[in-house]
């Protein structure tokens, strides 16, 4: 696989202009997009952890328990399972059954859709799928806040929990607009337990649940899962020798084994590749493919708008001189 012995290289950034002209142009000449998308790529599109959104929805877990944000509160022990399921069945509903606040999935998928694209992700919300990307185009390989598994991993299934958090809601006192999306109500009185009823417990084997994300070793890989990976995989064989842009949005270093290097090393034995990596920060490449890389430290939200503006105005342009 890649190199780890290859040096990192932060390149200087370019006026953004420059840069933005360069991946339009990659966009436009390649065959096939493989996109990588990390945590950034939510937190565009508004689906922060923390702040506003944390305060409307867990206000009452931050008073009693100190909790500052929807990452750490993933971790708190909590007292009971009536305690915990209330607390993740509000984390579940409000990251992976609402549509994020900003457009940036929908125009991601506008941009790629006439090519032939995949996406690997470590995201967990989903929001690929709510945004109309193609459910056989994507591999989730960290797991899906839609699904709960046995905490036993010797039960490889996964089972749909939409309807089991949206009980869990009802319990806690949120109410249901009328475009069906759960809310705080007026009065800012939640419960902050669910009923022991509701505690979801495994048809298989009896045994407690827990969210099926990979979180530790108990993390299920069920038949879903490896069927997005063959697809994965055979994505990765039809290109391998083609003009393909790897497109790697919002991706850090917590595991930089999942895209992050593999896209480097994919690039590198291909010379008819291209590799374009854009975050808020430490954007970078290997140096043995420097000459095919791109390197953007900006808002992944305002670059694909402005993407899309371009692409856009260039459409138009075409159209009217076809009839010039």
């Amino acid at each position: 696989m890649f190199g780890f012995q290859d040096k990192v290289i932060y390149p200087a950034a370019a006026p953004y202009e420059e840069q933005l002209a360069v991946l339009r142009d990659k966009l436009a000449q390649a065959d096939a997009v493989l996109v990588g998308a990390g945590a950034g790529l939510s937190t565009a599109a508004g689906l922060a952890y923390a702040g506003a959104r944390f305060q409307k929805y867990f206000f009452d877990f931050a008073e009693k328990y100190g909790i500052h944000d929807m990452y750490t509160g993933g971790f708190y022990p909590f007292p009971s399972p009536e305690v915990y399921w209330a607390w993740w069945s509000r984390h579940i509903y409000f990251n992976r059954y609402v549509d994020a606040p900003l457009a940036v999935y929908p125009t991601l998928r506008k941009l790629v859709a006439d090519k032939d694209y995949f996406v690997l992700t470590t995201n967990v919300d989903h929001q690929f799928q709510h945004s109309g990307f193609d459910k056989q185009r994507l591999f989730y390989t960290q797991g899906d806040y839609g699904l709960l598994q046995s905490v036993q991993p010797e039960v490889a299934r996964t089972y749909d929990n939409q309807e089991m958090v949206e009980a869990m809601l009802e319990a806690q006192g949120f109410v249901r607009r009328a475009d069906g999306i759960f809310e705080v109500p007026s009065s800012g009185k939640l419960k902050m337990v669910v009923p022991k009823e509701l505690v979801p417990v495994c048809p298989d084997d009896g045994r407690a649940m827990m969210v099926s994300v990979r979180c530790d070793g108990r993390f299920v890989e069920d038949e879903g899962w490896h069927a997005a990976q063959a697809r994965y995989k055979a994505f990765l064989a039809a290109h391998e020798d083609d003009a393909i842009l790897y497109l790697e949005l919002g991706v850090g270093l917590n595991t930089p084994v999942i895209i992050k290097y593999p896209f480097w090393y994919y690039t590198k034995v291909n010379p008819k590749a291209f590799y374009a990596s854009v975050n808020l920060s430490g954007a970078a490449c290997a140096a043995s493919i420097r000459a095919r890389s791109l390197c953007m430290e900006a808002d992944i939200g305002k670059l694909l708008y402005d993407l899309a503006r371009i692409e856009k105005s260039s459409s138009s342009s075409a159209k009217e001189g076809a009839f010039a």
